[in-house]
């Protein structure tokens, strides 16, 4: 009977297992993916149609958690036939060579509250280069959505080469805005 209520014991006063950080899947109503670019000092527009982001998080345990962006870099509009048909060549996003770009981040932190900053790497064209994305968290227990926005160096990534590596027709960075709408997992 001391051995049982020993054992007993010892299963009460061990820890419970902690719950991981909860995985969160987008939901393509209500998320979008846009950059802004300067052409003589103009805002640029565009958007990616086609993108997907999944992500693990939990303010609580944030070691825990993770963002995984993948963009169809070829859904890319610029609500214009012709700007559409130039992006496409390897001056600019080669699609040809290029279809996806990728932002990975393991290293999330809090900024203030419910503002958060992932650490990660951008692949893009071909070059791999780390990034900072700060981004708001909003949410209950089953939805929630992800927004910021971040400048990005386009030269860094060889969007714009050639006749278009100078910054004084298009501009040097390009804003990245995006609202994610997530889902919980099951």
């Amino acid at each position: 009977m001391k051995k049982l209520a020993f054992l007993v014991g010892l299963v009460l006063a061990s820890p419970a297992p902690q719950a991981a950080a909860a995985d969160w899947n987008m939901e393509r109503s209500g998320s979008r993916l846009e950059f802004i670019a300067t052409f003589e000092k103009s805002a640029a527009p565009g958007i990616f149609t086609e993108f997907d982001a999944r992500v693990r998080f939990d303010p609580d345990k944030l070691t825990e958690s993770r963002v995984d962006v993948t963009i169809a870099v070829t859904s890319a509009d610029m609500s214009s036939a012709e700007v559409n048909k130039a992006i496409r060549g390897p001056e600019w996003f080669d699609f040809q060579q290029f279809q996806q770009a990728e932002f990975h981040a393991t290293d999330i932190r809090r900024t203030e509250a419910n503002r958060y900053l992932a650490r990660g790497t951008l692949s893009l064209k071909g070059v791999r280069l780390p990034i900072e994305v700060p981004f708001l968290w909003t949410g209950d227990t089953d939805a929630a959505t992800m927004e910021g926005e971040v400048t990005v160096k386009r030269i860094a990534f060889g969007i714009g080469v050639g006749e278009w590596a100078a910054t004084n027709v298009i501009g040097a960075d390009v804003k990245v805005k995006f609202r994610v709408r997530l889902r919980k997992g099951v």
